[in-house]
């Protein structure tokens, strides 16, 4: 009589990050879990690993490759990563092709907004109730380095989320030599992508050459630390954020009356006394929630320490310009939001159409 192959302790834990992942989200047992797969290490290790809840009966299990065609034989690679999903008995296995938009954004954002259109629509089709990520403690470490090069913030310096939505990175505390480990262990042939090792890359030259040299200069665990590193800032961030959203419904009031009397959609107020007393931490957070609601993009820190200064009463009153067409000024005494009334002691935030 044949053995069975004894369990790797590699495949045990990664099975135990699932499991844990799953319940801290509440995924209803027996609901559809969808995994997102490339056809590389690390995503098909993440389908080896969650298929094991599929033959437990715990949940159903499929997979959704995006076929983004930016590579001559991408549509090769797909196919080669669908069977060999269909072999780890994953139902359903859905291929997709995307178109990547090639003007606005660079290559990858254009490529990540594609794929996660992609994503969404498999979500929507098949009424999966997650999709899980193979992203690994090495690109959570890559993260942190690539946003401390643009002098970002708590919560770009957070890294990926371990969950937003239905998205869920169960491998975040998994280094990609045990991904590796998990493909050898299950038979696979990962996919092993090109650009991963492109030095025109940014993230490419993290990976193959700033990471290495920081761990000969500074010894080994340099990863490690940083994906430490990112635990705890996505705590504090959470509650800056949490504090920051409290603030901002206390201070923000409806944009003045219109001439139609009714409100101004394209503005708001925020009391300048009341931003006054914020630490700065929550005082800039509070100008972004403001931002972002009237349909602007995050604003760098450079242009919220101008909002800022708008507080001093000395100088301009502005307007400074926050980000995606949003501007901040300070209303003089006696003078009128457009087609408004007076507002004074309220900085206007509003979206230039």
């Amino acid at each position: 009589m044949s053995r069975r192959p004894r369990l790797s302790p590699t495949v045990g834990t990664a099975r135990n990050l699932i499991r844990a992942a799953l319940d801290e989200a509440q995924v209803p047992e027996g609901s559809l879990l969808l995994v997102a797969c490339s056809g590389g290490t690390d995503s098909l290790a993440l389908a080896a690993t969650a298929a094991y809840f599929a033959r437990s009966g715990r949940y159903r299990v499929g997979a959704v490759v995006v076929d983004h065609g930016l590579q001559p034989d991408s549509a090769a690679v797909a196919e080669n990563a669908r069977q060999q999903l269909a072999k780890l008995d994953l139902d359903p296995v859905d291929v997709r092709r995307v178109e990547v938009a090639t003007a606005g954004t660079g290559p990858e954002a254009a490529a990540r907004t594609a794929r996660y259109g992609a994503l969404d629509a498999a979500v929507e089709q098949h009424a999966a109730a997650a999709v899980l990520l193979g992203h690994t403690l090495d690109d959570q470490a890559e993260q942190v380095l690539l946003g401390l090069s643009r002098g970002s913030g708590t919560r770009s310096l957070s890294g990926m989320p371990a969950r937003r939505g239905a998205y869920l990175r169960p491998f975040l505390a998994l280094r990609r030599t045990e991904t590796e480990e998990i493909c050898r262990f299950s038979g696979l042939d990962p996919w092993h992508d090109p650009t991963n090792a492109d030095p025109a890359l940014t993230r490419s030259r993290v990976r193959t050459q700033v990471l290495p040299y920081l761990e000969d200069a500074l010894g080994p665990g340099i990863a490690e630390s940083l994906y430490r590193t990112s635990r705890i800032l996505a705590q504090d961030a959470a509650y800056l954020e949490e504090l920051a959203a409290a603030e901002y419904s206390r201070l923000r009031a409806p944009a003045p009356a219109t001439g139609e009397g009714g409100h101004d959609a394209g503005a708001l107020l925020l009391s300048e006394d009341g931003l006054r007393a914020l630490p700065p931490a929550l005082r800039q957070r509070v100008l972004a929630l403001a931002v972002v609601e009237l349909g602007g993009v995050q604003p760098g820190f450079e242009r919220l320490l101008a909002a800022e200064n708008l507080l001093r009463r000395a100088g301009s009153a502005g307007p400074v310009q926050l980000g995606g067409n949003v501007s901040a000024y300070r209303q003089v005494r006696g003078a009128r939001v457009p087609q408004g009334d007076p507002s004074y002691g309220s900085l206007v935030l509003r979206k230039n159409l």
